[in-house]
């Protein structure tokens, strides 16, 4: 872990100061009127975003990943802690990093390298290399992580049931209660389908996140209605974007050849 100094005190009240204004956008929402967190994957993506108007941002580590020239998952920490520094510093809006699994990294080293690059919360998944972890175990790793954050980041605990195609709803809500009673500030049953979201409203408490895809599939009102506290993307925007300057470069070569 990396040594405090005399200044240690400030920027921690000021960490902590952030991640109240990022917590209460989460809650005395509308039921069809969620937060929308879009991802950016780089700075340029994160001024876009701000410019747009949205109060927040939530960085994808599939896209950010994707930006960085790796493949999913397989991003080093310090290249991830690294590109979400570059975002954070480059907006004056709160943004939430999604760190994969945490790197292995204890929770309180996490926490300092969190806080370190800027981030006012953090994503963390319930699974690594394609296999759920036990949920006790990531419960007690989630509280560890609250612990040593002390109010300071917004933990939204992903729920990896139905990505790793283990469609288990009752599964599914008791991870996600074990993670509220841990400490979690959210919890994310990541494509988690729009018929079980009632359900998980029903039964868990505290806010929660879907994914919404760009283009298709449910609304943003919609995925509200059925319990959505809050709307990420994923990698979505990242790609649709690389789509948008494949066409671009497309055209760019029919000109060159007329």
């Amino acid at each position: 872990m990396r040594d405090g100094g005399a200044g240690e005190a400030p920027v921690r009240e000021g960490a902590a100061g952030k991640a109240e204004v990022f917590r209460r956008l989460h809650h005395g929402r509308a039921p069809d009127d969620p937060l929308v967190l879009p991802g950016p994957w780089d700075a340029a993506s994160a001024r876009a975003l701000v410019a747009a108007g949205f109060p927040a941002l939530a960085t994808p580590s599939a896209g950010v990943a994707a930006a960085l020239g790796h493949a999913d998952g397989e991003t080093p920490a310090d290249e991830m802690f690294a590109a979400v520094a570059r975002i954070a510093r480059s907006v004056d809006v709160p943004v939430s990093a999604d760190v994969e699994d945490g790197y292995g990294l204890a929770p309180g080293e996490l926490v300092e390298r969190l806080l370190e690059a800027g981030a006012v919360g953090c994503n963390l998944e319930d699974s690594a290399h394609g296999v759920l972890k036990d949920p006790h175990e990531q419960a007690d790793y989630l509280a560890a992580v609250r612990a040593a954050a002390g109010g300071r980041l917004f933990v939204n605990a992903r729920v990896d049931t139905f990505v790793r195609r283990v469609p288990d709803v009752a599964g599914t809500i008791e991870r996600a209660r074990l993670y509220v009673a841990a400490g979690a500030d959210c919890v994310y049953p990541i494509l988690a389908p729009l018929d079980v979201l009632p359900l998980l409203r029903a039964a868990v408490e505290g806010p929660l996140n879907a994914i919404a895809t760009v283009g298709d599939g449910p609304s943003i009102a919609e995925l509200g209605e059925r319990g959505a506290t809050r709307i990420t993307f994923g990698p979505g925007l990242q790609q649709r974007a690389t789509a948008a300057l494949r066409e671009i470069a497309g055209t760019l070569r029919h000109r060159r050849r007329g």
